[in-house]
């Protein structure tokens, strides 16, 4: 129900927005991910919601014009996204693009706001092209990607007796990127890796996947899947008898909305990186408390949610202090300015391929008699510097950096 009031909400918001949407004394931000499917959860509405707090916190307006927020499900479909974001800035005059939701959208996304001369700022997409392969002049990429994930997770597993890999991917963008990054990672561990499967995206039945896994007998089951197929992933696994035995389950990216759609019993003791966490400490949990008021949901904000708020407000300080929204001069104050945020520690934007460098923390989650409350699932275990965890520059794949 909550739901339902608060999509109709932002629909009326919509509907207002389009009334004027050619005005010139408004200037919009567009929030595109997934609001139907296997990730709305973690983005979808909720992003939305931040963006609107991002605003609503820097005052409303910059440069004598009114920011308004406007929102769309991109199903996880690259022509979709690709049309509804060309749409916005060709009708409302949007001005940037936040979250992206999967990586394959997020790219498209990105690839729209290049041709009109917007920004793209990438909360929702984890894959590595954003700030490498495919990086832009006018995109930046808030989420970890692929690189850091591995980085974060592979070393210590190896270092622990994990020596022989075998995959479970789904078939898309951010799978195979984690995969391949993953792999690399793996090898220059002294660990090998023994085969992968991959699966579709949001697919419900994992038996035949799990079963070649356990048949390879490898060490350890890497896990390159994300949201609804994550969690369908390990609770076919531990159905199977997976978990426990000989053979370590690894996740990569995990989102705190994974562990309620598992819950405890299954997720115990699953360990992995994250930049944010809300009961991290005071500043955290005192935006969460709010996102939830303004959201009417109980369960905390992801990762995402968090980082299309600072995403956010790290535009509008940008556009502010480049004084126009032109696409290029904006992102040149985006990649020079500090910073400012209580929500994620130790960032910075590196000016020549865009890539957010930040703290992560190494997380483990508690096991149900740990836990105080629903929203009480994760341990702190360490803190791991930006730097050491993303891809330096001498190995980025930018075509924008110099070598």
């Amino acid at each position: 129900m909550k739901l339902r009031s608060l999509a109709l909400a932002l629909t009326c918001a919509l509907l207002s927005n389009h009334a004027g949407a050619q005005s010139a004394d408004v200037a919009r931000i567009g929030v595109s991910n997934d609001r139907s499917g296997i990730y709305s959860d973690l983005g979808g509405l909720g992003s939305e919601v931040s963006v609107r707090m991002a605003v609503e916190d820097f005052g409303g307006s910059v440069l004598g014009k009114k920011i308004e927020v406007i929102g769309g499900d991109s199903q996880n479909k690259v022509d979709v996204a690709s049309t509804m974001v060309r749409n916005w800035f060709d009708t409302q005059n949007l001005v940037a693009v936040v979250d992206g939701g999967a990586s394959s959208t997020g790219l498209a996304a990105m690839h729209v706001a290049a041709e009109k001369k917007g920004v793209a700022l990438i909360s929702g997409g984890f894959a590595g092209d954003f700030s490498g392969k495919q990086c832009s002049p006018i995109s930046t990429q808030w989420a970890p990607d692929t690189y850091a994930l591995a980085n974060a997770v592979v070393g210590n597993t190896v270092k622990s007796g994990g020596k022989s890999w075998y995959f479970i991917t789904t078939d898309y963008v951010f799978g195979k990127t984690m995969e391949e990054t993953a792999s690399n990672f793996v090898t220059a561990a002294g660990g090998k890796v023994q085969g992968s499967t991959r699966h579709p995206l949001g697919s419900s039945d994992f038996a035949s996947y799990l079963l070649q896994a356990q048949s390879s007998q490898a060490d350890v089951i890497g896990l390159a899947s994300a949201g609804g197929d994550l969690i369908n992933l390990i609770k076919q696994a531990q159905d199977f008898g997976l978990t426990g035995g000989n053979q370590k389950l690894v996740t990569f990216l995990v989102f705190i909305n994974d562990v309620f759609g598992m819950g405890l019993d299954y997720a115990q003791d699953l360990s992995f990186p994250t930049p944010f966490y809300w009961d991290a400490n005071d500043n955290t949990r005192a935006w969460a408390k709010r996102w939830q008021e303004k959201t009417g949901f109980k369960r905390a904000p992801s990762m995402v949610q968090a980082l299309s708020y600072v995403s956010t407000m790290h535009y509008l300080e940008a556009v502010k202090a480049a004084g126009t929204f032109d696409s290029l001069k904006v992102n040149a104050k985006i990649r020079e300015l500090p910073v400012r945020t209580k929500l994620i520690s130790n960032a910075r934007v590196r000016p020549e391929d865009g890539r957010v460098i930040m703290d992560m923390y190494q997380v483990q989650v508690k096991k149900p008699s740990e836990s105080k409350s629903a929203n009480d699932v994760y341990k702190i275990l360490a803190t791991i510097p930006g730097d050491k965890l993303f891809v330096p520059l001498a190995d980025s794949q930018c075509p924008l950096v110099k070598k």
